[in-house]
């Protein structure tokens, strides 16, 4: 059976680095058993909830899930009369509204094969919590021989908001940017996606402002254009339920313990996994005097920018802050019911005030309580296993288990590859011709054994055998002995240097020559460089292109390019290949 994530090997869990590969990780044959074993853990969930049962929170969230997923999908695209069933099976998987490569989008495509073929509702979260940190795309240009990128912007930059909030700031420099990326990317990639999915952006755009909404609901009409059949919906739409206020009241209870739980968590994955930086994969919960930071953001529609949320326990309540100038007070204690508080949080979401779970608590939240599958990407899972931790100490129950899906496709650029062994071969003559000219040139003439029988005038001296220092041959071309223009003394100057360093290769070492000897092969080696002249100039040329090459490479088969940027028939046989391999 699958491994328990906190004991997944992340050694396994590497980027697949060949063209039109995956990763998945439990394979999919093992879905069926994985998600069956997720059913079993959440048949026992008799948490409280401050009142609630978790079991009941779950279905209550589930519900409200398949309905905001039908409400949402159905806005723009065509959605099953029938209702879905909250009992029945869930597969989800989530990433922020924004343009991703094909290895992510990979994940959608499993998640709705999968979801079809368990008979499981598949979902897809848009994550509207995160931050849109650059509002261009990095697009490939220029000639294979001679690529290189440029960032082609499809906004004005802002000061960062949440997707939820991020409205598209500069109307012209969006509609002309599938243009702009088109022309680009044309000498490489003639037909790209984007002259499809950038219209369907446009047009969503005349019904939203809402940057990351028009982005993913056009990805999602492409998707079911081409038979994918799932639902998507942002995570905003799921936190503003009843049922994530019971959640988040049930933590603010027990911030405390929550706090320390989530920080062990973390650290001991750190240690573990050997990591030095106190932020990764996330930072700590701290402690400011009476104030104890929670796993939560706050912010509201005037003031749209994420801030940290809070909370001081006080006599008969919890008091919320941002630390700046938002407070807000809740009727909560640790062992009080918390209906009140759960009222007074919605409230506050009617208001405009945005509490919104951090990355680890957003997939705690949807991988024990909303779904029976979750399907992570590489990153993703990794940072999960700090999840597992903490569901395993704060609730005292078992992590349900995941899949992990990732893929690579190069853009269909045809061009000669290179690789860094290529490089390091070269490099690797070039430093041997210093040091071992000898495997250049005797096999250029004899080898080096043959030229130590051959060459008559060799002398070894009485003592130890050891070659002379000069060579009999050599003292007779520097006194004049044959003729200047002599063609053949070149070749018997080299052949005689071969065969004193072979002589002194097979003289053993001692402390008497050692100095001795490593002066003599020295010398050869100087002496035997001009030889290897042409060899070098050719190898360095060689080094040159390489280079060249591994540049173009680094561009051109770069694996984060966005999917848009492809031709629909290079997805459509990637994406169809790997299910077809995979599932």
């Amino acid at each position: 059976m699958t491994l328990n994530p906190s004991q997944l090997d992340h050694s396994r869990l590497q980027t697949p680095r060949e063209d039109r590969t995956a990763l998945v990780e439990p394979p999919f044959e093992h879905v069926a058993e994985l998600s069956a074993e997720n059913l079993r853990l959440r048949s026992g969930l008799d948490y409280d909830l401050q009142g609630r049962s978790l079991a009941d929170v779950s279905l209550m969230a589930r519900a409200e899930l398949l309905d905001a997923a039908r409400r949402w999908t159905a806005a723009y695209r065509n959605v099953s009369a029938a209702p879905a069933d909250p009992h029945g099976l869930i597969y989800l998987a989530g990433h922020q509204p924004q343009m991703f490569h094909p290895g992510v989008w990979f994940k959608n495509f499993a998640l709705g094969e999968l979801a079809k073929r368990h008979g499981a509702t598949a979902i897809n979260l848009i994550i509207d919590g995160d931050t849109l940190s650059d509002t261009s795309l990095r697009v490939p240009g220029g000639s294979v021989s001679e690529p290189y990128t440029a960032p082609i912007p499809f906004d004005r930059p802002d000061p960062s908001f949440p997707f939820e909030d991020r409205k598209i700031e500069d109307r012209e420099l969006f509609v002309s940017f599938g243009r702009r990326a088109i022309e680009q990317i044309a000498p490489l990639v003639p037909d790209p996606l984007m002259a499809q999915y950038w219209p369907l952006v446009q047009a969503r755009a005349q019904h939203s402002d809402n940057l990351g909404a028009c982005l993913a609901q056009a990805r999602h009409q492409l998707e079911g254009s081409w038979g994918l059949e799932t639902l998507e919906v942002p995570h905003s739409w799921i936190c503003t339920g009843e049922a994530f206020q019971w959640f988040v009241a049930h933590i603010l209870a027990r911030l405390p313990k929550f706090r320390a739980d989530y920080n062990d968590s973390l650290r001991e994955f750190r240690r573990s996994h050997r990591m030095r930086s106190i932020s990764h994969p996330a930072p700590d919960l701290v402690e400011e005097g009476p104030w104890f930071e929670t796993p939560l953001w706050v912010w509201s529609a005037e003031n749209p920018r994420r801030r940290r949320l809070f909370a001081q326990t006080t006599p008969g309540e919890i008091l919320l802050s941002d630390r700046q100038s938002w407070e807000a007070r809740l009727p909560l204690q640790a062992e009080r019911d918390a209906h009140a508080a759960v009222e007074r949080l919605m409230e506050l979401q009617h208001r405009g005030v945005r509490i919104r779970p951090r990355a680890l608590v957003t997939t705690l939240w949807a991988r024990l309580v909303l779904g029976d599958l979750f399907i992570h990407g590489i990153g993703g899972a990794k940072y999960d296993c700090v999840t597992d931790r903490l569901i395993q100490r704060f609730f005292g129950l078992a992590a349900p288990r995941f899949l992990v899906v990732s893929a690579t496709l190069h853009l269909p650029i045809e061009h000669n590859r290179a690789t860094p062994d290529d490089l390091r071969r070269i490099q690797h003559d070039l430093r041997a011709m210093i040091y071992h000219p000898e495997r250049y040139l005797a096999g250029d003439s004899q080898s080096a054994e043959q030229l130590a029988d051959s060459v008559p005038l060799l002398r070894r001296s009485s003592a130890g055998g050891n070659a002379l220092p000069r060579t009999a041959c050599k003292r007779a071309v520097a006194h004049g002995d044959y003729p200047s223009g002599d063609a053949d003394a070149p070749a018997r100057e080299r052949a005689e240097l071969l065969a004193e360093k072979q002589q002194w290769i097979a003289t053993p070492q001692t402390a008497d020559n050692a100095r001795r000897r490593c002066q003599a092969i020295r010398r050869i080696n100087a002496a035997l460089q001009p030889w290897l002249d042409d060899c070098r100039r050719l190898l360095a040329e060689r080094l040159a292109e390489t280079s060249r090459r591994l540049q173009a490479e680094s561009i051109l088969a770069w694996r984060e390019y966005a999917f848009c940027l492809y031709t629909e028939p290079t997805l459509r046989e990637f994406l169809s290949g790997l299910l077809h391999k995979t599932v």
